[in-house]
């Protein structure tokens, strides 16, 4: 980069040793991991690298071969294919080039390799195992064929309903995983493509497919009993088209012809329950040229109706990484018990020498019952029915290496029984046992990291619940009996996913299962897609999570600035707004139906997550208004005037009717909770300025009241740091985030937590598990806190789709020295950064190539900017004066307004040979002006007072960073 220098007044830069421009990246359609594209007209995005400032391109020129199509104007993001379509197979490369509005151009960029990866036609047929002798038989699925001349390309295109890995002569034709993933099977198969040119040979070739039933045959269930939704048995579809110098072309599909064997190494397969293999069972050579299969039986060709393929356009399932256990125990029972360090998503691969017939089995696990040092066990009840376990039976030859094919798990434990020989720790530490992380190949793009190790420890766990989660779906849990694409989770985290990783492909796929499912109910989202539990999922409309159809796709707009993702759902969106109008109430409220509400408030019982503090209709209402708004706005920028206008007059109407029925004019909800505020300002259901303002002041008091603890659910939890900071009131935010007693984002972090729970309290502080049903250790919805980390703390959002525009906003915590955000935008990075420094804040933006920034400096100044980096001295005001020192004579609120005396108040409270009183007391203390700190010890003795006296009177405030801080406690492991 070239040097910038600042000028503290308005942050105009001055560039010395200009960089050139140059093209820094060119990709094709929605992927970045593969040349293939699934359409015959790739849309086309571009970035340029340069720190010539204010870099705007006037022009662009596309070249592919011969051809030169010049292209006029700003747009670098996905733009029309202008050639050419594609035909099936065909590969070509594309080059661009551009120049500026100044008159700067650049080079022609580095080719493009394309491949236009979808069949021409699709001619296979399922098979199956004729004769299966069990429920979810595995099977090994092979044919032969002759090549007779010179091969110019070929390609194999494969899916099943089930997961299934393919092979040509006996090497697999791909690095994919638990192919082709899961999708509504009934109405959407998607299939996978691989170049196997160089796999081909002269003479015989063989191909094989090794298949398990996976999400096809598994029992789903959530609390209700399992039960299998698409078939007993998987089947497999395949097809390789050979193209010959000659300009002849063969294809070999799957059909009457193949063989099937069910008797191979993996005895049984499911998502919950994990696999049995059995390595005596072996077939060497199944996949190969010369194998003998005259002892196996012809595939059963299965006749029944299938929707056409369709090409994948999202990443596939790979290996991400692999991870070396961290340490070694035994538990109480006599297992070898593993930690890999990092709760993940994924499955074990072993490396063991043993007598033939050894059985080592693997069972997996998120936490622990007990001290890993002292005989824990595994803490199995979260799985529930999931059995989550791996078996191996050795062949007894000289080193054997296993590992599950086609099957995860949510771990960070396992526990291994019947391992061969001598229990040697540094056996299990030099690599005899390592953790392979699966997951969507989604490329990263967000980046966050501030002063406060607990926060950058929370926000890498935000990282890691989303890599674990997000495989093939978004998943709401990837180790017990679930793992469905809950809507509700998905919408709410949407926005930080979108910042992390480009995960744009993936959740439109998953969109369009969704949309298809919403099709078949007649308007109706289901709790999840794809919906396998009819009955429980599909009973009638509930908000926030049929909401996503709407939502998502915003996100997914405003994210990329793909437009076409509202068009594609946009009838899928008015379809459920339709439907949710129906079920108003005379008063034009939504109140009626089942609601899961504020889905795990922590004040609701443990197993009945849906009776949180916040009244259903508010929810429900306030989520009408919010889509209906969405969904006119929407139809109006795409044309559907008609519908903008009844769908907007409808959803003013709602909200009025929300005001009339839950505001008073004084600022109150009828609901005096943290949800319902937050959600009435995020989602602007207010208009009245001055009343606005009071709600803000209101929740804020009520946040202090509850303690700077949170007390929301889900739906409440994604919107109300936004709330806190829209209203001014950016100081309790921070309270709520550097909370660290439970409930709180950061108390999970100082037991060890390395991914978001799905309860607050999933372990409790005296080490047990919640006692709910329900207690997943990986889950995204509570993460999504993030976005305001990425919006407001660092200061980075777009404010145009696909940040065409960049905001850049910090809000400083004043617990943090500096934060930052970066974001790899479809333009190039772009950043916000803040540090203090002596007599205010540096801040720093940089703005990518062909876009523009708006700037709001927290000391109220606002700027426009073109691209480049700049940088701004801001004079912060003087800090607040200290807290009034706190006595038992103060007040419950100026208990909470001061960390260091409340930490003192509670640990003196903890130190009473009254143990249950700092309990008693934590659980209906109510923090406000109008109670005392002696009314909350009315039962406390003489003795007690004292302490608590002396404790206040020894408090000091902490200062950030401070080592007597509890939040830089050294952390113990995730167990209890």
């Amino acid at each position: 980069m070239g040097k910038v220098s600042v000028h503290p007044a308005n942050g105009a830069p001055t560039y010395r040793g200009i960089v050139p421009p140059r093209v820094a990246s060119l990709t094709a359609e929605l992927r970045t991991d593969s040349s293939a594209v699934a359409t015959p007209t790739p849309r086309l995005t571009w970035t340029v690298a340069t720190d010539r400032p204010g870099w705007r391109q006037a022009w662009a020129e596309l070249r592919r071969g011969a051809e030169i199509v010049r292209l006029p104007g700003r747009d670098s993001v996905l733009v029309d294919w202008p050639f050419a379509p594609l035909t099936a197979g065909e590969r070509t490369e594309v080059e661009v080039r551009a120049g500026s509005t100044e008159g700067h151009e650049t080079p022609w960029s580095e080719p493009l390799a394309l491949w236009a990866a979808f069949a021409p036609a699709w001619v296979a047929k399922p098979i199956a195992l004729a004769d299966p002798v069990r429920a979810a038989q595995p099977a090994l699925l092979r044919t032969t064929f002759e090549i007779d001349r010179p091969v110019r390309a070929a390609t194999l295109q494969w899916t099943a309903l089930g997961v299934t890995d393919a092979s040509l002569n006996g090497s697999p034709v791909d690095d994919l995983v638990l192919t082709p993933g899961w999708t509504s099977y009934r109405e959407r198969l998607v299939y996978e493509t691989s170049d196997v040119t160089a796999l081909i040979r002269d003479g015989e070739n063989a191909i094989g497919l090794a298949l398990a039933g996976g999400w096809y045959t598994e029992e789903y269930h959530v609390l209700t009993a399992p039960k299998r939704f698409y078939g007993d048995q998987p089947r497999a579809l395949a097809q390789l088209r050979i193209e010959f110098e000659d300009g002849s072309a063969r294809t070999i599909a799957t059909g009457d012809g193949w063989r099937a064997c069910g008797d191979g190494p993996i005895v049984s397969s499911g998502i919950y329950a994990g696999e049995r293999v059995d390595a005596r069972l072996g077939v060497p050579g199944w996949d190969s040229p010369g194998f003998d299969d005259s002892a196996w039986a012809a595939a059963s060709v299965v006749d029944e109706p299938l929707p056409v393929p369709e090409p994948r356009m999202a990443p596939p399932v790979r290996e991400i990484e692999r991870m070396p256990v961290r340490a070694v125990s035994r538990t109480a029972s006599g297992r070898v018990l593993l930690d890999f360090g990092q709760n993940l998503v994924g499955r074990v691969r072993l490396r063991v020498r043993g007598p033939r017939g050894t059985v080592v089995t693997v069972r997996h696990a998120e936490v622990l019952e007990g001290s890993f040092d002292e005989g824990a066990e595994l803490a199995l009840r979260p799985l529930r029915h999931a059995a989550a376990t791996d078996s191996f039976t050795l062949a007894g030859t000289d080193a054997e290496v296993f590992e599950p094919r086609f099957t995860f798990h949510g771990f960070r434990y396992v526990d291994i029984d019947d391992w061969p020989g001598a229990f040697d720790p540094a056996e299990f530490l030099s690599g005899a046992v390592e953790a392979v992380v699966l997951g969507s190949d989604l490329r990263r793009t967000g980046w966050f990291e501030a002063s406060d190790p607990l926060l950058d420890r929370f926000h890498e766990n935000v990282v890691w619940t989303l890599r674990g989660n997000y495989l093939a779906v978004p998943q709401d849990c990837p180790q017990r009996d679930e793992r469905l694409g809950w809507t509700g989770d998905t919408q709410l985290f949407a926005p930080t996913a979108a910042f992390l990783f480009d995960c744009h492909a993936f959740l439109r796929s998953w969109l369009r299962d969704l949309a298809l499912e919403q099709r078949r109910l007649g308007g109706l989202v289901p709790l999840f897609a794809p919906d396998v539990l009819p009955g429980f999922s599909d009973r009638g409309p509930v908000a926030a999570w049929g909401d996503a159809i709407a939502i998502v796709p915003q996100v997914l707009a405003d994210s990329s600035g793909d437009a076409s993702v509202l068009a594609e759902f946009y009838p899928g969106m008015r379809d459920w707004v339709d439907l949710v109008l129906s079920h108003r109430d005379a008063e034009g409220l939504w109140t009626s139906g089942r609601q899961l509400a504020d889905w795990l408030d922590p004040n609701a019982p443990p197993n009945a997550p849906s009776r949180g503090r916040t009244d259903t209709d508010i929810v429900a209402t306030a989520y009408l208004v919010r889509t209906a708004r969405l969904t006119a706005d929407i139809a109006r920028q795409l044309g559907h005037h008609a519908d903008a206008d009844r769908i907007a007059a409808e959803a003013e109407a709602s909200r009025r009717a929300f005001v009339e029925a839950f505001v008073t004019p004084t600022g109150r909800m009828m609901c005096d909770t943290q949800t319902a505020y937050a959600l009435t300002i995020a989602f602007d259901l207010v208009d009245d300025a001055r009343v606005r303002g009071l709600l803000g002041e209101r929740l804020a008091f009520v946040v202090r009241r509850d303690g700077y603890r949170i007390a929301t659910g889900l739906v409440g939890t994604a919107v109300i740091a936004q709330a806190l900071t829209a209203t001014g009131h950016h100081d309790a935010a921070e309270r709520l985030l550097f909370q660290t007693e439970s409930p709180s984002w950061l108390y999970p972090v100082t037991v060890g937590a390395t991914t978001v729970w799905e309860r607050w309290d999933g372990l409790r502080a005296d080490g047990s598990l919640n006692p709910g049903a329900m207690i997943s250790f990986n889950h995204v919805a509570l993460g999504s806190v993030a976005a305001w980390l990425h919006a407001d703390v660092a200061g980075l959002s777009a404010a145009e789709p696909g940040y065409r525009v960049v905001r850049v906003a910090p809000r400083p915590l004043d617990r943090l020295s500096h934060a930052r955000a970066r974001h790899d935008t479809p333009y190039g990075p772009a950043e916000s950064a803040w540090e203090r420094i002596e007599g205010g804040l540096r801040v720093r933006a940089e703005i990518p190539p062909n876009t523009s920034g708006l700037i709001d400096l927290p000391d109220g100044r606002r700027l426009e900017v073109g691209a480049g980096v700049h940088e701004w001295i801001v004079a912060e005001t003087d800090a607040a004066s200290p807290p009034v020192r706190v006595t038992l004579e103060s007040s419950m609120a100026d208990l909470a307004d001061d960390p260091a005396a409340h930490r003192a108040f509670f640990d003196a409270l903890a130190a009473r040979p009254n143990r249950f009183l700092a309990g008693a007391v934590s659980a209906n203390a109510l923090y406000t002006p109008g109670r005392g700190i002696r009314d909350a010890l009315v039962f406390a003795d003489d003795d007690t007072l004292a302490a608590v006296d002396a404790a206040l009177a020894a408090a000091r405030p902490l200062l950030p960073a401070d080592p007597d801080d509890p939040r830089h406690r050294t952390h113990r492991k995730d167990s209890p």
